[in-house]
């Protein structure tokens, strides 16, 4: 390895399983390594962390409107296209089942359409199955869960808010001999660190020195499965994460831990990472799928379509104590200088079939 050595602290113990891994078998990649940190089942992140509250909170902990809105915009999708039977309401990466819970709730005002599907949580975290069980247990419906969504030949509805940023994402730096990946490696004082593969990437961009470029094959790989399932059985997909509608140079990928950013190498395991969504790249992967697709749109520009603004004033003049910090969360979900602009929306959904709500 040669080249950008970043030292980092002494591992702590999931770090030193990491620095042996590399010793014994060679430089992981950035993917590679966030897949380890976040994923492991004794000591990753996901598997050993509740991290909502904790680390960030998600629009469906601002305000319960947000769910109601995705939750009636899923009974119309499936209006839309004849309401399909049997059919399957699924939701990636579910938190706290706190989105899940508004969308059941707001649905209730289409009765045919709870009895209709079958709710399926796609979660791989045990502690965040725990949460999703306890928060769900009353809602009245059949639910499921999986470690990872598969087609299954049904029509299917399916939410992801806030998963394909913590999808693995390789990293790429411009050096003098090319495009060069970035790696973790260990370096003499026995701490993880960062250097860029000796040999080039075939990648083919003009940039200036030291630029860096994104991509996650597993988020695109992921678009297009899910792109593949709809145009076959029908339904749709709705995704609203933070990220960008046109790809570029820059580093996005963060370390946070307690509301802080932290060293992406430091105490792996017990920090949240992740990276900005690259929007374009999505649609275009879920469109190889043979899907259409819709968007992205500003996360704002997506709930008021769906109209949180007229939700709020009616929610607020039934709760006058509470009317401040309903309108308040409102506005932090749809300003343009809050979650307005920084989240996007997109939607996937068969050929021909009628456009979605809010798009």
């Amino acid at each position: 390895m040669a080249g950008e050595s970043i030292r980092a602290v002494p591992p702590n113990s999931l770090g030193q399983r990491i620095a042996r891994l590399i010793e014994t078998q060679g430089p992981l990649s950035v993917a590679q390594f966030m897949t380890i940190a976040l994923h492991d089942p004794a000591a990753g992140y996901y598997a050993t962390h509740d991290p909502f509250g904790a680390d960030f909170i998600t629009a469906p902990e601002i305000s319960q409107i947000f769910g109601e809105l995705i939750g009636l915009w899923c009974v119309q999708t499936w209006l839309d296209q004849g309401g399909p039977v049997p059919a399957r309401l699924v939701e990636l990466g579910p938190g706290r089942g706190t989105l899940m819970a508004d969308m059941l709730r707001a649905a209730r005002l289409a009765p045919e359409f709870l009895e209709r599907v079958e709710i399926v949580l796609v979660e791989a975290s045990p502690a965040l199955r725990q949460v999703q069980r306890e928060r769900l247990k009353d809602c009245g419906v059949r639910i499921s869960w999986t470690e990872r969504f598969t087609a299954d030949g049904r029509p299917f509805l399916l939410i992801a808010n806030e998963f394909f940023d913590a999808l693995p994402v390789r990293q790429f730096v411009r050096a003098e001999r090319g495009w060069c990946e970035r790696m973790v490696i260990v370096d003499g004082s026995g701490a993880l660190a960062f250097a860029l593969s000796p040999v080039a990437s075939t990648i083919d961009a003009e940039a200036p020195l030291g630029s860096v470029y994104e991509i996650s094959p597993a988020a695109e790989a992921v678009a297009e499965e899910i792109g593949s399932a709809v145009a076959r059985a029908g339904g749709a997909a709705l995704i609203v994460d933070y990220g960008y509608a046109r790809g570029g140079f820059g580093e996005t990928l963060q370390a946070v831990g307690g509301h802080q950013f932290k060293d992406l190498l430091e105490t792996p395991g017990e920090i949240d990472l992740s990276a900005h969504v690259d929007f374009t790249r999505l649609a275009t992967a879920a469109a190889r799928g043979g899907a259409t697709t819709f968007g992205p749109v500003g996360q704002g520009t997506f709930l008021k379509a769906l109209g949180i603004e007229a939700r709020a004033e009616k929610l607020a003049a039934l709760n006058r104590a509470e009317a401040p910090g309903i309108l308040q969360a409102v506005d932090r979900l749809t300003s343009s200088a809050q979650m307005g602009s920084l989240f996007r929306a997109l939607a996937i959904l068969p050929p021909n079939a009628p456009q979605p709500p809010g798009f």
